[in-house]
């Protein structure tokens, strides 16, 4: 199994910045990519920010330039940098990582149990 634990996630004034962390401990699978998803109250979950074991990157739209994506393969961690924070990133933001068992071929996903994150105006 792949567990994901969360942390870094609390209340800041718009224009401020955090930093969310995730730890990935794992058994018997290989992790292919590590990213952040957040759902915002009343909408359906959606990618912020995902980082594939060869190194490409995806943003959503709305964080290009503000967030910033990375990972220490080594440890298994991956953080999220968020800056220049507007209300409407308040969300509840969750760690996500596809993983293949190994010997398999067909991915997995795994979800943290979330972190909110409120921008206050």
């Amino acid at each position: 199994q792949v567990q994901l634990v969360e942390s870094g996630g609390g209340l800041v004034q718009a224009g401020g910045s955090l930093r969310l962390s995730c730890v990935a401990s794992k058994s018997g699978f290989t992790i292919e990519s590590l990213g952040w998803y957040r759902q915002r109250p009343g909408n359906q979950r959606e990618l912020v920010a995902s980082l594939s074991g060869d190194g490409r990157t995806d943003y959503a739209d709305s964080v290009v330039g503000r967030f910033f994506i990375a990972r220490d393969n080594a440890e298994n961690t991956v953080k999220l940098v968020m800056s220049n924070l507007k209300p409407e990133d308040t969300a509840v933001y969750y760690c996500h990582a596809e993983a293949r068992r190994y010997g398999r071929t067909n991915r997995n996903d795994f979800w943290g149990q979330g972190t909110q994150v409120t921008v206050s105006s």
